[in-house]
């Protein structure tokens, strides 16, 4: 069993917290979670619950119950029979359209570290604004998030099959005056940084590619867990050398909206419990802490939605 001590050192590791930030959230003073983690004195037993509670979050270990789990998948089921062709309903409608992609693109992109707030994103996506303080890259990469939106709403009402070409025309338009090799699958060898799972070789992507298209066009009785265990696997196979992160994220919007299901919201204040339920998945193949928090992302696509 780990001391308070060790737990602390992980959570500040794995949410990139500073002390002093860390502190603040525990609602202590620096010096105090100082000697809590140099395991010169211990939190009263109240603060110990919230910090075991925020180890859990982080490490992967909270267990969700079944039948929690299906409970939301009933709601969210039951959410898609009142609502015809979703796909249709958000292209035919500019406002809830823009919505969408004002969420996907500024949480996503967020999700990789840009730095844009969910205003100025607005600004670039929407206004059309050049913003002279924030990087340029940041910028043409949420006016190319969207673009690769608009291609995936129109092109999903009616792909009749989700192919390799889809899935490349996808990262072509998201890396589109970023990387020289948009579009193309990675020839070099590459790691996730913090994560300790090994990507596949680059010789051996095509024919993962093609399997991996072949089982997301193969029928399911449970399309959230399908859904759930295939975006585990496009990120562990990790095609292209940049961008797998977004392009992943839109292949699972457009999975979910062939089923008549929103896209996956997935916020950015809930990246570390993200990053950590996908490294599980991939670990230990325990996809239940990723399909809880991408049915709870789903469920705030029909927010969206229904408001």
């Amino acid at each position: 069993m780990l001391s308070i001590s060790q737990k602390l050192r992980f959570i500040q590791k794995l949410s990139a917290l500073t002390q002093e930030k860390l502190a603040q959230k525990l609602g202590v003073s620096f010096a105090t979670l100082n000697s809590w983690i140099n395991a010169k004195s211990i939190p009263h037993p109240k603060t110990q619950t919230r910090i075991d509670a925020l180890y859990l979050e982080l490490s992967g270990e909270k267990i969700i119950p079944q039948n929690v789990l299906e409970a939301k998948k009933d709601l969210i089921w039951s959410k898609s029979k009142k609502s015809k062709n979703i796909a249709q309903k958000i292209s035919g409608n500019k406002k809830l359209l823009d919505e969408f992609i004002l969420a996907l693109t500024y949480h996503s992109n967020k999700i990789e570290g840009s730095t844009l707030t969910e205003a100025e994103t607005a600004d670039v996506l929407f206004r059309n604004i050049a913003l002279p303080n924030k990087d340029l890259i940041e910028q043409l990469e949420a006016k190319n998030h969207q673009t690769a939106l608009l291609y995936l709403f129109r092109e999903i009402q009616t792909l009749k099959k989700i192919g390799e070409n889809f899935i490349e025309k996808l990262h072509s338009i998201l890396m589109n005056g970023i990387r020289e090799d948009a579009g193309i699958y990675r020839n070099h060898a590459v790691r996730i940084l913090g994560a300790n799972v090994a990507t596949a070789n680059y010789l051996k992507v095509p024919i993962l590619m093609q399997a991996l298209v072949e089982e997301i066009n193969t029928a399911s009785k449970d399309w959230i867990r399908q859904t759930t265990i295939i975006h585990s696997k496009f990120e562990k196979i990790h095609p292209f050398s940049d961008g797998n992160g977004r392009v992943g994220r839109l292949l699972m919007a457009a999975m979910l909206l062939r089923k008549n299901l929103t896209p996956a919201v997935i916020q950015q204040s809930k990246r570390s419990a993200y990053y950590t339920s996908l490294q599980k998945s991939q670990q230990s193949e325990d996809f239940s802490l990723l399909e809880d928090l991408i049915c709870d992302a789903i469920l705030d696509g029909f927010q969206i939605l229904e408001n």
